[in-house]
């Protein structure tokens, strides 16, 4: 190593190293599901924007929860798609920095918001009475800042620990974006407190939050079995439900890719759980609620009725 270089002119993402045609093929089916996640959160955000029913705390999350799955897709998977075309798989230093950085608030983002997605199911399930004071528009409002800005903040403490190291190469990237494990290979020198932060970070923002999400759900399923009537019961269980599907597929696809041991071929299953955190999860959350919510398909026959009636 002659020179210790910090400022790096690009790196070349590796992505995934197949034939050209199952390359142009992945990039089609991957576009095509890029196009059903920002249609479905989409679709998401006009319904609560347009259905006054839908202006409630619980609708609030929602929302915030739509516009991190189209910021967390929009982030990776544009550039992923342009290189599975592109002979030349680079990206420059700055771009890649910045992407890690959005990668790390999104994730971060969205997982705060799922705790408080959960607070407010419990809440309004077993304290009903006192739930318009616990959970009133100046609570949700200050709830959603705080965890954009400990996500972003979170991020920011990753990013300014990563530039403070030197890239002397190889400049290869074995994934199909800046992820930031991936970033670190790449770093000759000692990342002992790059993994400690990252390993404590996960435990911060995920094995807290996740404890705290299982707890409230066990309050919840009490609370919903000595409710007597079925209807009402039905309806806390098929809501309840959907976030359940939500956390589990976030939490427990996030735990194994940064707390789990690491299996025989870690480059290949980093790229396949971020493969599912950058289109499917974004994908199926959308889908979850609304093929499992009521009130959200009574909002699309509610939205439907007031066009047809112009």
């Amino acid at each position: 190593m002659t020179e210790n270089q910090t400022w790096v002119p690009e790196f070349i993402l590796q992505g995934f190293l197949l034939s050209p045609r199952m390359q142009v093929l992945l990039c089609g089916l991957f576009s095509l599901l890029y196009t059903f996640t920002l249609l479905g959160n989409g679709v998401i955000l006009g319904l609560i924007w347009l259905d006054c029913k839908l202006h409630t705390p619980m609708y609030f999350f929602l929302s915030h929860l739509a516009i991190v799955d189209i910021s967390y897709a929009t982030n990776n998977v544009p550039k992923m798609l342009a290189n599975l075309l592109a002979k030349k798989k680079s990206i420059s230093f700055a771009p890649c920095i910045m992407q890690t950085f959005l990668y790390m608030a999104f994730a971060h983002t969205e997982c705060l918001i799922l705790v408080m997605m959960s607070y407010d199911r419990y809440a309004a399930i077993c304290q009903p009475s006192q739930y318009s004071v616990i959970m009133g528009w100046k609570v949700s409002t200050t709830m959603a800042v705080a965890s954009w800005a400990c996500g972003f903040l979170l991020a920011l403490i990753h990013i300014v620990l990563i530039l403070r190291l030197p890239f002397c190469g190889p400049h290869e990237i074995n994934h199909f974006f800046c992820e930031i494990l991936s970033v670190l290979k790449l770093v000759c020198a000692d990342t002992t407190l790059n993994q400690i932060v990252i390993f404590a970070a996960s435990v911060f923002i995920l094995v807290g939050p996740l404890c705290f999400v299982l707890v409230s759900y066990t309050r919840i399923l009490i609370a919903i079995l000595k409710i007597q009537s079925g209807e009402g019961r039905r309806k806390a269980f098929s809501t309840c439900s959907s976030h359940l599907c939500v956390v589990g597929l976030f939490f427990g696809s996030a735990i194994v890719m940064y707390m789990a041991p690491k299996s025989q071929h870690p480059e290949m299953q980093q790229k396949i759980l971020s493969l599912f955190y950058s289109l499917f999860n974004p994908m199926l959350n959308p889908l979850i609620y609304s093929l499992r919510n009521t009130e959200v398909k009574g909002a699309v026959k509610r939205v439907l009725w007031k066009q047809r009636s112009r």
